[in-house]
């Protein structure tokens, strides 16, 4: 009840004061404290997430994040590990994962950008919406740039290591027996899609884990906002 009422106070942006009930005791932040509160809390996600994901290994080695085969392909994967493509699969989704990491190094320009532009009407939506408040916001400003810059580098990547022919020569094998239905969008496409889902995804995680410690932060501000939602 008192998240509700805290947050629905927010939507007076006019009054510029948040005051919270309590028992016992008052305080009070401002829209702008709010704002400020939220932009260092997914400013600390954008940073944990692009060095987590960008490291060596970022992707295969957390199973909430690892990119499959294209589901057609994975489909097929059964009978063409059985025609001894096997190890031409494991090779596969280890460069389209590696390709992510390498994609998503590079991400956190765009991400502090979409931060910083935020407006006290970003922040009351973020802090009023559900699980996925922070993922939307960030989908909605920066995935269109992110997949233009993704592109370009997951293209390099595979194409250095000959994976799109891999694939090209696994799908091939696998329509020949029937085996690929309903296939669609290309390797590139699959891989940045990918990469982006797990990036957002990360940075929110983050976000509700300071919401859930907002102490642990060590951060005053932090403290003051979240501590009160």
């Amino acid at each position: 009840m008192k998240r509700r009422r805290v947050l629905s106070s927010m939507g007076a942006f006019g009054l510029g004061l948040v005051t919270l009930p309590t028992t016992g005791w008052a305080a009070a932040f401002s829209s702008k404290d709010a704002t400020a509160a939220l932009r260092a809390a997914l400013d600390k996600g954008v940073q944990v997430a692009v060095s987590q994901l960008g490291a060596n290994n970022g992707f295969l080695n957390n199973d909430k994040v690892r990119i499959g085969l294209p589901s057609p392909l994975d489909q097929a994967a059964p009978v063409l590990q059985a025609m001894g493509r096997g190890q031409q699969l494991q090779q596969l989704t280890e460069s389209m994962n590696h390709a992510a990491e390498q994609a998503v190094s590079l991400a956190r320009p765009l991400l502090s950008k979409a931060i910083k532009d935020m407006s006290v009407q970003d922040a009351a939506g973020i802090l009023q919406g559900g699980d996925n408040a922070v993922t939307e916001y960030f989908a909605r400003k920066t995935r269109d740039p992110l997949t233009a810059q993704f592109q370009p580098i997951v293209n390099r990547s595979l194409e250095k290591l000959s994976v799109t022919q891999r694939y090209n020569d696994l799908a091939g094998k696998a329509s020949r027996f029937g085996l690929l239905q309903g296939q669609g969008g290309t390797l590139q496409d699959h891989v940045t899609n990918k990469a982006l889902d797990a990036l957002f995804m990360v940075i929110g995680e983050e976000e509700r884990k300071i919401r859930q410690d907002p102490v642990g932060t060590g951060s005053a501000l932090l403290k003051k906002v979240f501590g009160a939602l």
